[in-house]
């Protein structure tokens, strides 16, 4: 057994931030699976949510948010590296696990059987996950993977890694990266790692959008909705996964990270979290509005997203004076 962490599925208590009180349960999943594995190795993943304020309407979507690398070796240590494929997946898995090294990898959610009732032996759709242990000779593997740790063995160990071969047509090479641990680069205590976090929304705060995103947005949708009145559910599902669900499940994690600064003793940041608090519930709520007017065919109110642009304004705003 290679191993990093020691950690059971079934005593593993996973972060706040996946707790059932959530507005959003998920966020995507390359954001959950790194706050699930900074929690396993012991590391607080709230302080490095600062990037989350930065996002933006891309034109046909929102950022699809993701912890930037320098940030987290900035707080943590932890320095990602591409991992080039030249040899089978699984060798490259377990020779960096047993060198302490926890492997980020795109794996197919139809071996993946923590996906039960949504993608477990029912569609082949990429996920990232983070490999903590690997027994290629048990075919086992203990993985980070949305909302918490997990395990499997056997069959779906063997056809993961292909190895009694291709298990259907569009198998392609996934994505892998290799977190490699550098203790002596970060090793704050609370108040440091405050101190840089702090550091880091700064640097976050200058990298907001110039223009406010809900504004080109509602331009945006009102275009697209033309179209979204004639398609099916599994087109909004992809829609709103690009759109509603980014920006609101961001905005939690914005309101989280406020939240965590309150506690750490950072003052006067009620209005922004509140801001923030709003957008990903009128999200939330639009979301669920969207779907039962495409439904029923029935015209759909974008007033939200007006409301949505002003608690942006608002929130942003008073950041941008709380930290100048």
């Amino acid at each position: 057994m290679k191993r990093i962490a020691a950690l059971d599925p079934s005593t593993y208590k996973r972060h706040p931030i996946h707790g059932e009180n959530r507005m959003w349960a998920e966020t995507n999943c390359y954001s959950d699976v790194v706050i699930e594995l900074l929690h396993g190795l012991g590391h607080e993943p709230i302080a490095a949510l600062p990037f989350t304020l930065a996002i933006d309407f891309e034109g046909d979507q929102w950022t699809f948010f993701k912890f930037p690398d320098a940030d987290l070796l900035e707080l943590y240590g932890l320095d990602i590296q591409e991992l080039a494929i030249w040899r089978p997946l699984v060798d490259h898995i377990s020779e960096q696990v047993a060198a302490g090294r926890p492997v980020l990898v795109e794996l197919d959610s139809y071996f993946l059987p923590d996906t039960s009732g949504s993608a477990y032996k029912l569609a082949h759709v990429k996920s990232t996950v983070a490999v903590n242990e690997i027994d290629i000779e048990r075919r086992h593997l203990g993985y980070f993977h949305n909302q918490g740790y997990y395990e499997l063995a056997g069959g779906d160990f063997s056809d993961l890694f292909q190895l009694e071969g291709l298990v259907h047509e569009r198998m392609l090479p996934p994505y892998i990266e290799f977190v490699k641990m550098r203790p002596s680069f970060a090793t704050f205590t609370a108040p440091q790692l405050l101190d840089a976090s702090l550091s880091l929304l700064k640097i976050h705060l200058a990298r907001v959008p110039h223009t406010n995103p809900f504004v080109q947005f509602k331009t945006r949708f009102a275009q697209d909705l033309e179209w979204l009145m004639t398609a099916d559910m599994e087109k909004f599902h992809a829609y709103s996964f690009a759109t509603l669900r980014q920006y609101g499940a961001c905005f939690e994690l914005s309101e989280t990270y406020l939240r965590w600064l309150g506690e750490q003793g950072v003052k006067e940041l009620d209005v922004p979290l509140l801001s923030f608090k709003k957008i990903s519930q009128t999200a939330k709520t639009f979301q669920f509005q969207l779907a039962r007017a495409m439904a029923r065919k029935k015209p759909l109110d974008l007033t939200p997203l007006d409301e949505m642009a002003t608690q942006w304004e608002t929130g942003i705003g008073a950041l941008q004076c709380h930290r100048s």
